[in-house]
This record gives structure tokens, C-alpha cells and sequence, in this order.
């Protein structure tokens, strides 16, 4: 090893010891609110300080209750799934879909639930009438 990469091994080093004597940010930027109270907060990537990653944390309504639900927009960019926040669209939008299967699941359980009976065939796949098997077939 030279002379010259030591010293510099020994200068990152005091570096980040000195780096790690800053305080430093807990508190993140709030990104959103979501339908059921809960807030969304976001702690940039800081490279200079070895924090490569962003951080994104949320606070419950009620404090302390990380039970609540928590909506499936928010929760993928929570993980990280997306790299944007879900627009007021989007979560309209994707809210809307589930009140319309909420509804269609009430009108299939009000005619019984019941689809047309199976065909024989095969048993890991079921067949039904209303369907094709082969395109453009019948049966």
C-alpha cells in the first residue's frame, strides 16, 4: 500500500467521523395526506453523509396505532414499489373502482351468488357454458 492511499484512507475516515457528529435530520418533508388521516413524510438521500436511500415514514391519525388501514397508493410508494406520490386522481379514480365491485359483489349476492353450472372436463380447470374453450368455439 502507498503512502498516498493511506492517507487518504485516513482522510475518509475523519471525514465521516466528523460527519457523524452532525445532527442530523429526523424530521422529513410532508408528501401527503391520505382518505383515512394518515400523513406521509419523506427524509431525502443525503450521499454526503452515506445516506444513499431516501427515507419515507408515516404518522397514524391516532398516535402510537400503526394498525390503522392504510390506502394501497400510498403504501406502494411507502415501500418504495413507486417513486412518485399517488395524485388525488389516482386515489379518486382507484376508490371509485372498489365502490363499483363493492356493489356488483352485492347484486351477485342478491341473485343468489350462483353462476352457471360447471361442464364436465377437466377437474383442475372448470369449464362453463358462457365461455369458449377454443376461440371462436362454442362449448
Amino acid at each position: 500500500m502507498s503512502k498516498g492511499s493511506s492517507r487518504s484512507l485516513w482522510g475518509v475516515m475523519l471525514k465521516n467521523f466528523i460527519n457523524s457528529l452532525k445532527p442530523r435530520q429526523f424530521k422529513g418533508a410532508h408528501i401527503g395526506t391520505d382518505n383515512f388521516g394518515n400523513k406521509y413524510y419523506e427524509i431525502p438521500a443525503n450521499p454526503s453523509v452515506g445516506k444513499s436511500r431516501h427515507t419515507r415514514y408515516y404518522e397514524p391519525p391516532t398516535k402510537d396505532d400503526f394498525q390503522e388501514e392504510r390506502s394501497p397508493e400510498w403504501d406502494s410508494w411507502l415501500r418504495g414499489r413507486r417513486k412518485l406520490p399517488p395524485t388525488e386522481e389516482e386515489i379518486s379514480r382507484n376508490l371509485a373502482i372498489i365502490e363499483m365491485k363493492k356493489k356488483n359483489a352485492i347484486e351477485v349476492d342478491a341473485k343468489g351468488g350462483k353462476m352457471k353450472p360447471m361442464l364436465k372436463g377437466m377437474e383442475t380447470f372448470p369449464k362453463r357454458s358462457e365461455f369458449e374453450t377454443i376461440p371462436g368455439k362454442k362449448g
